[in-house]
């Protein structure tokens, strides 16, 4: 396999292919259709998962890829992968749906139990965030800068909390009730990690469902940018560890200089 920042390079083109896709059917009328778990499915989901898919076998023949747009393997096989590809070639349907531009291209490496390396894509705002682990954290301006980004050293006050558009409940309004004085900005999608990832926001709790490939590009940024994402007990967000694909609670964080509430 080619060195590691070649590596990132290549993908992040291949997030850039399927963002151009996912924006021309954005820019049509198009149809939605519901998966066999009734979450919303379009034809941008599809072509960017084609062309995702079809660009890392040709940059690395051989190496597993596991799409949410795919079938998933067997955990009798899956559990034998050392290193694979974990994609989402469009989080945030409901977003792309509601044409509010908060979805985002998400492919990660996975080593073990670990992304360790995650491009996010974001089409309408031609922004790419990568993460590198040793090299850190960039953010990309298609046809223009690319940029170092890092968390923030300090909590702001009042603590800036991004939190899902689409799935808020009444376990993160209790959260926040224990953060005290806080600002909370609705987001979808993996925007939410990179928020925090770039300073713009302290932290991001999860109190609901999402799966795997859902979090592990963003992770990989958050985590190369210094910040740190975290289930119940402290421990990092793990890859490949179980027969399911569903994740526990978590907690993204960037600065490290309070004590957040539980999440378990």
């Amino acid at each position: 396999m080619q060195n590691r920042q070649q590596l990132l390079k290549n993908v992040v083109a291949i997030t850039r292919d399927a963002g151009q896709a996912i924006l021309e059917v954005y820019e049509t009328d198009f149809d939605v259709h519901n998966k066999q778990d009734d979450s919303p499915i379009t034809a941008a989901d599809r072509a960017a998962h084609d062309i995702i898919v079809q660009g890392l076998k040709q940059l690395t023949p051989g190496m597993p890829v596991l799409s949410e747009e795919d079938g998933m393997p067997s955990y009798g096989e899956r559990s034998a992968w050392q290193r694979y590809w974990l994609v989402d070639p469009l989080d945030g349907t409901k977003e792309f749906i509601s044409r509010n531009g908060e979805f985002t291209v998400n492919i990660a490496l996975v080593e073990g139990h670990q992304a360790v390396l995650g491009v996010v894509h974001v089409p309408v705002q031609g922004k790419t965030y990568t993460g590198l682990h040793g090299y850190g954290a960039r953010r990309l301006v298609d046809g223009g800068s690319s940029e170092a980004i890092r968390v923030a050293e300090e909590s702001a006050s009042p603590v800036r909390v991004v939190g899902s558009r689409s799935h808020r409940g009444a376990s993160l309004d209790a959260w926040l009730e224990e953060v005290g004085e806080h600002k909370l900005v609705p987001m979808g999608s993996s925007l939410k990690f990179c928020v925090v990832a770039e300073g713009g926001a302290d932290v991001y709790p999860r109190l609901g469902p999402t799966s795997e490939w859902d979090t592990a590009a963003a992770q990989a940024v958050v985590e190369a940018a210094g910040g740190r994402v975290t289930v119940a007990g402290g421990s990092p967000l793990a890859y490949n560890a179980k027969a399911d694909i569903l994740n526990p609670h978590f907690l993204v964080t960037g600065p490290q200089d309070r004590q957040w509430p539980p999440i378990g």
